[in-house]
């Protein structure tokens, strides 16, 4: 069974859509979504909307689409100490998406298990014990292990950071960081996503890919919402 995973979309439909292109002419069998669709780009409504029909599909919720779901102005205002373009971001997106979408990221699970083949394994969007929680790149192994430690699977997907990562762990487990599509954090901040491929004895491989997409379009459009700080929500895109 192939399996495209994809994360941390961030209402991002341009690089949505060129991603599921890729997965169309890959021919995956399912789609596993590890969360944040909703905020901080520039066509929330779009992107889920995009998500919605999808065939095949488990999702989970992300920590953005939780600060959508449950707002409230405490944590609005500690968004913009913390991120200020992160916060005004979700300031201006809440006057734009659609209800019927906030529900939806509401009802999402934070977390879940799925088996293919005898393959045990969980979704999540930072890792098992928390939704914002990083798994970089560069980690060490015992650091990874303590994160996953009570996991019953033996992959672990996650993304959040918007970095691809991978760990095989003393433990046996696998973990995996898919990085994001729709506002990547490597160097040429094009999206990235995985192919998960299951044998019918539950042996597994994952690769990494990269999609490519008009970055500076997308760029551009956020720049020209006008909410404070919007410039530099754009420039995270070039």
């Amino acid at each position: 069974m192939k399996i495209a995973v994809i994360s941390d979309i961030h209402a991002n439909t341009l690089a949505l859509e060129e991603v599921l292109k890729e997965i169309k002419k890959l021919k995956a069998d399912k789609i596993f979504c590890l969360g944040d669709i909703l905020m901080a780009g520039y066509d929330p409504n779009g992107t889920a909307e995009l998500i919605l029909n999808l065939n095949n599909l488990e999702i989970i919720q992300g920590n953005t689409d939780n600060m959508v779901a449950n707002f409230n102005f405490e944590l609005l205002e500690k968004a913009k100490k913390k991120a200020p373009c992160m916060g005004y971001a979700l300031e201006d997106d809440l006057k734009i998406i659609n209800e019927k979408y906030k529900d939806f990221v509401r009802n999402l699970p934070q977390k879940k298990y799925v088996e293919v083949n005898g393959l045990k394994i969980e979704l999540v969007h930072g890792s098992p014990r928390q939704q914002d929680e990083n798994i970089y790149p560069s980690l060490a192994l015992d650091e990874v292990e303590e994160m996953v430690k009570n996991s019953d699977a033996s992959l672990i997907l996650c993304g959040h950071t918007h970095l691809p990562c991978g760990y095989a762990l003393n433990s046996g487990k696998t973990v995996v960081n898919v990085g994001s599509v729709g506002r990547s954090m490597t160097q040429d901040r094009m999206p990235n996503w995985a192919m998960l491929e299951i044998s019918d004895d539950g042996t597994f491989q994952i690769e990494h890919k990269i999609t490519k997409y008009d970055n500076k379009k997308v760029s551009e459009i956020i720049s020209q919402r006008g909410f404070l700080h919007a410039d530099d929500l754009a420039k995270m895109y070039v």
